[in-house]
């Protein structure tokens, strides 16, 4: 089976993030980019697929430049050949969405894989969005099946299950789990308990650097991704006010009722 797999890069997580002068955009003064935790569980799964179904993982990643260092580590991961869609400047969901629609018109893999969100906009929309525009069956926050809870982690295997032209996925939902299953090609967005990623090995790094790297720009793809959310302004949440020793439940009460106005 082929699988596409995409991934963003974003901010490093361990990195304190600060506003720009303009309250439009982030400071990237010294940042560090990494891969979308949750896009690299996707590339992991899509990995784990593969060794026991057989097959080629494609993975895609949509940005500047040097958005190809995060490319090389899904491939060395495992993953068989990138496609790089060069864009410099904003991009929402939708334009993200479009853009990976053609990408699957070229490559008509069985499965499409994303990360749920990403963890800088942590919007949810992308993979939704992409299998409303391709017809698509979607199955969203996969998790780990219930039958691989001990496997899994053991011996690396898939938490998807795949049968034939269907896939069992586990999602988490509110208040438990909900098992359902979606013919293929099918999109699948990937939440954080259905596998460990790998670290890649040194062979593997090497390996990468020989793997092919398609590029293109929605220009030439005949893409218009003109944003159509913009941002208008980002703001630091308020700072959290000292707490306060109370002597007394009836302080406590006192404080609830006229402070904090709980009741």
């Amino acid at each position: 089976m082929k699988i596409l797999v995409t991934l963003k890069r974003v901010t490093d997580p361990e990195k304190k993030v600060k506003i720009a002068a303009d309250q439009r955009s982030i400071d990237l003064t010294d940042m560090k980019w990494v891969m979308n935790p949750f896009d690299e569980i996707a590339v992991e799964e899509a990995i784990r697929l593969k060794d026991k179904h057989g097959g080629e993982v494609v993975a895609m990643s949509i940005g500047p430049q040097d958005v190809s260092a995060q490319l090389r580590v899904a491939l060395a991961m495992g993953a068989d050949r990138g496609v790089h869609i060069v864009h410099q400047g904003d991009l929402d969901s939708d334009g993200a969405a479009r853009l990976i629609a053609k990408i699957y018109e070229q490559e008509k893999p069985d499965l499409v894989l994303m990360g749920k969100l990403a963890v800088d906009s942590d919007n949810w929309q992308t993979g939704p969005i992409l299998a409303e525009y391709l017809g698509l069956p979607q199955a969203t926050f996969a998790s780990k099946h219930e039958s691989l809870e001990s496997d899994a982690e053991k011996n690396k295997q898939p938490g998807i299950l795949i049968d034939g032209q269907k896939a069992t996925v586990v999602r988490e939902v509110d208040g438990g789990l909900e098992v359902i299953g979606v013919s293929l090609p099918a999109v699948i967005t990937t939440d954080l308990r259905l596998n460990v990623p790998r670290y890649p090995s040194l062979p593997n790094i090497m390996k990468a650097k020989q793997k092919k790297i398609a590029e293109m720009t929605p220009a030439a793809m005949g893409v218009d991704v003109a944003p159509l959310v913009k941002i208008v302004r980002f703001e630091l949440p308020p700072q959290r006010k000292a707490g306060v020793k109370v002597k007394d439940v009836q302080e406590l009460v006192q404080k609830l009722k006229t402070e904090a106005k709980v009741f």
